[in-house]
């Protein structure tokens, strides 16, 4: 589908637009079991919680993460 299919959406203001893009994902995140999570997420996650089981003491404060990221940009 596509906003062309639907013409009257092409007529409404951005604002509107926002608000209907809102609730329409309300939509979709209040059914959440039907949301499809890819593999590759799911053994990402994995991949992750095994890393902490090793290393459980092994994380960041708040202030540690911000500064990290400061360095990235």
């Amino acid at each position: 589908m596509h906003v062309s299919d639907i013409p009257e959406i092409t007529r409404l203001s951005i604002p509107e637009k926002i608000l209907l893009v809102e609730e329409l994902w309300d939509t979709i995140a209040s059914d959440e079991e039907e949301i499809p999570v890819p593999q590759s997420h799911r053994d990402e996650l994995e991949r992750r919680f095994e890393k902490h089981g090793m290393h459980p003491g092994n994380l960041l404060t708040l202030d540690e993460l911000r500064g990290r990221i400061a360095k990235r940009k």
